[in-house]
This record gives structure tokens, C-alpha cells and sequence, in this order.
């Protein structure tokens, strides 16, 4: 098995098991009736905490994408292939679907989804009832906009010497974009994140919004971002000043 082969499995295990740990952590936090009733802070925070954790982990390997529509703009961005998206976005779904079963798993029954409730499965997105389809898709496209703001911005080469904080940046930005759209639409941005429980719960009411807002915001978000604001680093050339060499120092703020 040559080294390019192992790249692609190594990647593909990377999403698998990031997108899996995602789904795990972050909808135990939603769990109703095994500890303290949860908040929406809490869940907001539990879920980009997670995001943090994975990126520790994974990033060098996939860079933790863990979500297709950031994996669409990469591929826009010209950072992956098709063939490397196609592969990360199969390891994002069947992650997401294995680790919110493994959730479900562990749960007891009566808790993961109560007898007489009438409301959504664990987990499940769907936009508040005081709020139209058309608010709720505006929502989920504006803050996966700024995600892939986000993402555009961290592989700006102007960044590249300050991606040290990268995984607390995003558990950030994870958990201030959900405490805003989690009202709204339930605030996921993510597909394989909505799919998962989706699939195990049955509950599919206009789920079509969690499809079609992130992807077409990171379509659209990241031609954007290439067009206006990126910019190459100039590269660095020797200069000579009194018979010493002294490199030129680049702007990489």
C-alpha cells in the first residue's frame, strides 16, 4: 500500500471518528433527566468544547473538517481534491451516524426518547415554531457564512504562522454562532450533524434547511472570500546589509 493510500485512509478516519466524537459529545449534553436540566449555553459551549478537542487531535492529520460544507469550501479553496472530499465527507457521515447510535446505545430508552413526548427526537434541529422556514434558513445561512469566513480566514497564508490557538478559536466561534442561531433553527451549520439524528430519531421535519444553507453558504462564502480578501504573503528574500544576510520580514498579521 503505497503512502498516498495510507494518506487517504488516515484521513478518512480522521472525519470518521472527529465527526463521530462531535455527535457523542456533543448531544450527550442535550440528554434530559440523567443529571441537571440543560441550558442552552451549556449545550452551545459542550459543542464547541468538543470542536476543540477534535481539532487537537485531528487537525493535523484531516484538518478536522468534520462538517461537508466546510469540506466543500476546501475544495473550492483548492486545499483538497474532489476525490478527497468525496472521501472526507463519507467519513463525516457514517461518523456522525455511528457515534450518535453509540449515544443512543448507552442511553437509557425511556430517556434518550420518552414514551409520551411529542416533540422532536434527541438532538434533532428544527427551526422554533415561532419561527418561518425562511427565517430559520436565513439564520443557518448567515452564521455558516461566518464559519466559513472562519475557515477562509485560518488558510489565508497570512495566517499561517498562527495557528497555534486554532482549536480554541473555533470551539469559540462554534459556541457564540450556535448561542445565536440555536433559538432560531437550532443553530447547526453542519449536515452530517443534523443527518445523524435525524436518521436514528425519524425526524426529518424541514430538514432540507440543514442541507442546503451550509453548503450554500460555503458556495457561495468561499469564491467570496478568494475574489476580495485573500492575498499572498510576499516571499521572503535574502537581503545583504554589511557583508551579513538578513532575511525580509513578511507581514503575517
Amino acid at each position: 500500500m503505497n503512502a498516498a493510500t495510507m494518506d487517504r485512509i488516515s484521513e478518512f478516519l480522521a472525519e470518521l471518528l472527529g465527526t463521530a466524537l462531535l455527535l457523542f459529545f456533543g448531544c450527550s449534553s442535550c440528554i434530559v433527566g440523567l443529571g441537571p436540566i440543560p441550558e442552552h449555553f451549556v449545550i452551545c459551549l459542550t459543542f464547541g468544547l468538543a470542536v476543540m478537542l477534535i481539532v487537537n487531535i485531528f487537525g493535523c492529520i484531516s484538518g478536522s473538517h468534520l462538517n461537508p460544507a466546510v469540506t466543500v469550501a476546501a475544495t473550492i479553496y483548492k486545499l483538497i481534491t474532489p476525490t478527497q472530499a468525496a472521501i472526507y465527507m463519507a467519513g463525516q457521515f457514517i461518523g456522525g451516524f455511528v457515534g450518535f447510535g453509540v449515544l443512543k446505545a448507552i442511553t437509557p430508552a425511556q430517556i434518550f426518547r420518552p414514551e409520551n413526548s411529542t416533540g422532536p427526537g434527541l438532538c434533532t434541529t428544527i427551526p422554533n415554531p415561532d419561527v418561518s422556514s425562511l427565517q430559520a434558513f436565513t439564520v443557518e445561512f448567515i452564521i455558516s457564512a461566518v464559519l466559513i469566513h472562519i475557515c477562509c480566514a485560518v488558510w489565508d497564508p497570512r495566517n499561517a504562522n498562527h495557528h497555534d490557538s486554532v482549536p480554541l478559536r473555533f470551539g469559540l466561534a462554534i459556541t457564540c454562532l450556535a448561542l445565536v442561531g440555536g433559538p432560531y433553527s437550532g443553530g447547526s451549520m453542519n449536515p452530517a450533524r443534523s443527518l445523524a439524528p435525524a436518521l436514528w430519531n425519524g425526524d426529518f421535519d424541514q430538514h432540507w434547511i440543514y442541507w442546503l444553507a451550509p453548503l450554500l453558504a460555503a458556495a457561495l462564502t468561499t469564491p467570496f472570500y478568494l475574489i476580495v480578501f485573500r492575498r499572498e504573503t510576499p516571499s521572503e528574500k535574502p537581503e545583504k546589509s554589511s557583508g551579513e544576510d538578513f532575511p525580509l520580514r513578511t507581514n503575517n498579521v
